[in-house]
């Protein structure tokens, strides 16, 4: 069993043209040429999505693109916009600064190019150690690719980065949440259910509880699971919820970051464009898309 999972958003464990794949580097999520460059070699792009993890092998995203698949993060947070009206049209704002640094998304509410309502969404996937390269160059060798010897002779490995990423992303919530709490607004971190299950073990989760709308923080974790059809599936498993406190109790902190209501509003409202509006029919671009794969 390879230990990439998925590569371009193609499934290891099923029937692809890894050559048209390769030669394509197509990501299905953004709708786009994979972002996911090698530092030593920014042309040639990577296309890992998934990796194979640990003693039982389970299936780690390693990018946060890949957690766009079927847009359905967005359609699980339509709830919490809770002013949203019929007739109303939704939204997806990438990049949203706001203090404390910028938001992956913001999922809007709006009549008239009027925002109405709003829910911020984080992205926080596994950050690695060492190197995925070597795996994703056997893999290749193994279904026929031609790759260079040095490449799948390399000893170099993979890790797992559990402790920087959870201690990363609940740094980061400090200093939003309490924003998104000040102007009475959702805010939704999107994670994998690993990643939840580490920070459950390693830090204090007393203040987290099964979600309720009325809180202003929220986790969402999602399972990978392979389908019939050998594709990999995302699947929300688990809803918590905790307010600006719960997360400051997590790190020992006090988070002390507001903003006006106003002021987010007008932010959003000069993002709006036909580019932004939600279709459930297409995949999310946050950037201009590259010429498609004939």
């Amino acid at each position: 069993m390879s230990k990439v999972a998925e590569l371009f958003g193609l499934s290891t464990s099923g029937k692809h043209d890894w050559k048209q794949a390769v030669e394509v580097r197509w990501c299905p999520f953004l709708n786009r040429l994979c972002l996911k460059n090698r530092k030593s070699n920014p042309e040639v792009l990577i296309g890992s999505c998934t990796v194979s993890y640990g003693k039982e092998n389970r299936a780690i995203v390693i990018c946060p693109h890949r957690l766009l698949e079927r847009r359905q993060i967005f359609t699980d947070c339509i709830h919490l916009l809770t002013l949203h009206e019929p007739g109303n049209e939704f939204h997806i704002i990438p990049e949203v600064p706001i203090p404390g640094g910028s938001v992956d998304y913001f999922l809007a509410s709006v009549r008239n190019r009027k925002v109405k309502d709003f829910v911020g969404i984080e992205l926080q996937t596994l950050d690695t150690t060492g190197t995925v390269w070597p795996e994703r160059q056997r893999f290749l060798r193994e279904v026929g690719l031609p790759v260079p010897d040095e490449d799948v002779d390399c000893n170099d490995s993979f890790g797992m980065n559990w402790k920087m990423t959870a201690k990363t992303i609940l740094v980061q919530l400090h200093h939003k949440v309490e924003t998104f709490e000040g102007v009475s607004k959702h805010f939704v971190l999107v994670v994998q259910s690993p990643l939840i299950e580490y920070m459950k073990a390693n830090f204090d989760f007393r203040h987290i509880v099964e979600a309720r709308l009325g809180d202003s923080m929220h986790i969402h974790g999602y399972n990978l699971a392979l389908s019939g059809d050998n594709n990999w599936k995302l699947d929300l498993a688990t809803r918590l919820s905790t307010d600006a406190a719960g997360v400051s109790t997590l790190l020992g902190l006090q988070a002390s970051a507001k903003v006006e209501l106003d002021a987010i509003m007008d932010l959003l409202e000069e993002k709006l464009s036909d580019s932004t509006l939600f279709d459930f029919a297409k995949p999310v671009t946050d950037v201009t898309p590259a010429t498609p794969p004939s």
